[in-house]
């Protein structure tokens, strides 16, 4: 068994994310307060986004006690040495006994010993000897033809493995785990902030074992291996309630399992907080209170359509409406809000869901997502007949999204009276406010700048140097990217007339829309990301 990588631990974001500038600012001030101390106390300071502590620096404390006191061992050879936030009498003398020995002391800020201690503290630590116990015992069950038993029980290894790579997912922020089987091997791999990272290689052996297990948590046949299968878990993880869609293909050399990680505890984010421009967000919230009609989010998988599509809800709940929503999955639920879950084994689809929700006297009806002509045909006539109809489209850009609807069959004329606007959006990931510095891009990112019309930022170009905090990638976090079309007069003309993209695109440019590369390209001069990253993340072509 190997580790692939060394992924930051991160809690839970709070209700509102600062801006990169005011978080560079408090990092700063912090840092500021920490070198004085510093030199009151004659201490020295030691940065921790550069110095790492040694694997085996966690032997004199636990990380109970590491995050009680605010302090990570940094060596445990020659002399321990801890790194503390606040080195008052009180402190060293529990981390005096504590550890037991003596040591010495270095100051860091707060913020950076919490994060060090994600880094250091990991879940996945003790997984060598969970394999170990399941090789063991996997000898001994194949002897008896009793290969999958091992998964019954909550002591067995094999359980242990699977709750430790869900618990560490959860650490690191991912939102998707890939099992994978490949030669000789078991691949682990989490998405964090839209980029896979390999995080651990299990034994060959092991992977039927833990497929088996995620299988009996969700649900599904176990038995089944040939075809495809979905599942959910519902399950705490360090007194965080989560939800995990499950989904097992066949592949050649066994089955990959895909978790989707869905952290309940991570609040609800406002409009104003998913990265629209000011003049967007007013924009879109006053047409989110129109009595009827229909707006759509547009996106590929993963671009945060359903986040954007919470945030509106949260922006026009109130207890005079009656909201009611058919999703598939309910990823977050709202005490007020009426959320039906789609369950094809009981005939619970789409387009039967949104027939029945017509039923209960709906307000506002949100469609987690158009997949056929029939539940768009429904969802269009509710928004003709004096419903406000929110839903989510995969399509690369907002006229994209049009003409999805026009290729599904629809009718041109019922999209011309029904649709109100259509969002479209990408995520990009947000430069390292922990390790920000200047640099100079390269010339296809600067040949992409000025075919979007983008000039060179005041103050330069910055990116991430790479840190222990973001596990030296230069990116932290993520932040939408969108661009809005108003279904005006002429772009109704132009979808009665069935026009082409690029006419769809020229008209709602003229009538002031910006593009999500132009959007991007304004979070590059304002120093949120990077144009490698939006020539990774953002769909440019026509832009």
């Amino acid at each position: 068994m190997k580790f692939r990588g060394n992924r930051p631990e991160s809690a839970a974001p709070a209700a509102q994310s600062p801006t990169p500038q005011a978080a560079a600012t408090d990092v700063q001030a912090e840092r500021m307060r920490v070198r004085a101390i510093a030199q009151e106390r004659s201490l020295q300071v030691v940065d921790l986004r550069d110095v790492t502590p040694e694997p085996a620096a966690t032997a004199l404390v636990t990380e109970a006690v590491a995050r009680r006191l605010v302090t990570v061992q940094l060596k445990s050879d020659n002399g321990a040495v801890f790194a503390v936030a606040d080195p008052t009498d009180t402190v060293l003398h529990e981390l005096r006994e504590a550890a037991g020995v003596p040591f010495a002391v270095r100051l860091a800020t707060p913020s950076d010993i919490h994060k060090a201690i994600g880094n250091t503290y990991r879940a996945l630590t003790n997984i060598d000897a969970r394999v170990k116990d399941f090789a063991a015992r996997d000898m001994i069950n194949r002897s008896a033809a009793r290969t999958d038993s091992a998964s019954a029980t909550d002591a067995a290894p094999v359980v242990q493995v699977v709750q430790l790579i869900i618990t560490q997912a959860l650490r690191d922020r991912a939102s998707d785990v890939h099992v994978e089987p490949q030669p000789e091997r078991i691949r682990v791999r989490y998405r964090i902030d839209g980029a896979l990272h390999d995080v651990l290689d299990l034994p060959e052996s092991i992977g039927p074992a833990v497929v088996s297990r995620i299988k009996i948590l969700a649900d599904m046949n176990i038995v089944e291996r040939r075809r495809p299968q979905d599942g959910q878990i519902s399950m705490d993880v360090e007194g965080r309630a989560v939800d995990i869609r499950v989904s097992t293909t066949a592949v050649v050399g066994g089955e990959k399992v895909v978790l989707r990680l869905l952290d309940k505890s991570r609040p609800l984010y406002r409009l104003e907080q998913l990265g629209m421009p000011a003049e967007m967000a007013a924009r879109y919230s006053a047409l989110l209170r129109s009595p009827y009609g229909m707006v759509i989010c547009a996106g590929p998988t993963g671009s945060g359509k359903t986040t954007t599509l919470y945030g509106s809800l949260g922006e026009i709940n109130s207890p005079e409406r009656n909201i009611m929503t058919i999703e598939d999955p309910v990823e977050y639920t709202f005490p007020s809000i009426n959320q039906i879950q789609i369950n094809e084994q009981a005939g619970i689809t789409f387009a039967g869901g949104l027939k029945s929700i017509l039923r209960q006297d709906p307000d506002i009806i949100l469609v987690g997502e158009v997949r056929d002509v029939e539940t768009a045909r429904i969802a269009v006539q509710s928004a003709l007949t004096g419903h406000f109809v929110l839903s989510s489209l995969h399509a690369t850009d907002a006229a994209a999204a049009l003409h999805r609807l026009l290729d599904m069959g629809i009718e041109n004329f019922l999209i011309a009276s029904s649709i109100t606007a259509v969002l479209s959006q990408r995520l990009v990931r947000r430069v390292c406010t922990y390790c920000t510095e200047p640099y100079q891009p390269t010339k296809e990112e600067l040949v992409f700048l000025d075919s979007v019309g983008g000039a060179k930022p005041t103050s330069g170009f910055v990116h991430g140097a790479g840190c222990n905090f973001c596990a030296h990638t230069g990116y932290l976090e993520r932040i939408g990217v969108y661009e809005m079309m108003p279904v005006t007069e002429p772009i109704r003309d132009l979808v009665l007339s069935r026009a082409s993209h690029e006419e769809f695109r020229k008209v709602a440019r003229y009538e002031g829309m910006r593009t999500m590369a132009e959007s991007a390209v304004h979070l590059v001069d304002t120093g949120v990301t990077t144009l490698a990253e939006v020539l990774r993340s953002v769909y440019v072509i026509g832009s």
